[in-house]
């Protein structure tokens, strides 16, 4: 019914995350009614991309220079590392523009499901970077997951004999949430985490 180069789109587009097959169909049809103004365009993008994009080789992130943008930034606070599971959540905390320290990406968090042991993630150059005597504290800004939680325990360790304080981030009630539509295990983290106003 469709050639095969349609079908190898419409494949590869199914395995982004959020699009199953028939999302994917969407997206192809939408992309080849726009060949000239989105899918070639896209496509030399994504060239382009594939070509010029790499991992810093100090924090892990992805950038098109070495180091990226944020390690090159010499106005950023180098005494504060806050180590992240990929970019996607390193870009997240960009936004927020709370943040003016320095991250750590590990690629990954520890899955035994999934065969993902210590020696798979960026732990090692984590430990470095925290023997810097400039290095005062580490922040944990990993997933609230079970695999989230234990990566965040054998960095704990990992970093024990370096000095540095570790921290992670606060659990608990989101900003404009209520009560009553919140799990069970949000609640009573917001409950240990409470503070005096």
């Amino acid at each position: 019914m469709i050639g095969s180069e349609i079908e190898r789109l419409i494949q590869l587009l199914s395995k982004l995350p959020g699009l199953g097959p028939r999302s994917a169909r969407r997206a192809a049809l939408h992309l080849m009614k726009r060949r000239d103004s989105l899918l070639v365009p896209l496509s030399e993008s994504m060239a382009l991309a594939a070509e010029a994009i790499r991992n810093c080789s100090v924090c892990g992130n992805l950038d098109s220079r070495d180091p990226c943008s944020v390690c090159s930034d010499h106005s950023r606070d180098r005494s504060t590392i806050c180590v992240v599971e990929d970019a996607g959540d390193l870009w997240a905390l960009e936004r927020t523009r709370a943040f003016h320290g320095t991250y750590h990406v590990l690629g990954g968090t520890l899955s035994a499901l999934q065969g993902v042991g210590p020696d798979d993630l960026n732990i090692p150059s984590l430990v470095e970077r925290a023997k810097d005597p400039a290095v005062t504290e580490v922040i944990l800004a990993l997933n609230a997951t079970v695999d989230g939680q234990t990566t965040a325990h054998v960095v704990t360790d990992r970093l024990s004999g370096s000095g540095v304080s570790v921290s992670r981030l606060a659990h608990g009630v989101p900003v404009g949430g209520e009560l009553d539509y919140l799990d069970d295990g949000t609640l009573t983290a917001a409950l240990k985490a409470r503070r005096p106003l």
